[in-house]
């Protein structure tokens, strides 16, 4: 199985936000610290939003947080929100299945023995797990201890 790409920036918006502290993060800020397009992450952000994962703010000073701590938000959390389909093989997906074998295969009960094993293991993984794994993270995202972003010369 393989991760959809708004799986993987909706975990690194959130470790972002969550190096940033309390902080209010800025798309634009968070987009250029990824190399990826603020259209995407703003693609991103409403389900995340929708689901409670991130806060956002409007206004000038604007921007996204985490609305609880990053120790509260698994990455089971994450994925489930950004991912549109689990399904692993033609018997996991609704409707009429081709396969005589369906209600006796055993490749259908070790996929879903592997799938809940996946799904597990992310649960007992958070967003703070991630970001206490990189020491250098504000650094390399750009984000100074303070919470003041680094500001390159023109």
């Amino acid at each position: 199985m393989r991760l959809t790409k708004q799986t993987n920036y909706a975990v690194r918006m959130l470790m972002y936000c969550a190096a940033n502290g309390e902080k209010l993060s800025r798309i634009p800020e968070i987009a250029k610290a990824y190399g990826v397009s603020e259209l995407f992450l703003f693609k991103i952000l409403q389900p995340l939003t929708k689901a409670g994962l991130v806060e956002t703010v409007r206004g000038r000073n604007g921007g996204v947080r985490l609305p609880k701590p990053a120790s509260e938000i698994s990455l089971y959390d994450v994925v489930k929100v950004t991912e549109d389909s689990f399904a692993m093989a033609e018997c996991f997906e609704a409707g009429e299945i081709e396969c005589p074998l369906v209600d006796s295969c055993g490749l259908n009960t070790a996929l879903r023995k592997a799938l809940n094993a996946f799904f597990e293991v992310l649960q007992g993984y958070t967003i703070d797990d991630l970001v206490k794994a990189r020491p250098q993270i504000n650094f390399l995202l750009g984000i100074e201890e303070s919470g003041r972003r680094q500001i390159s010369a023109a």
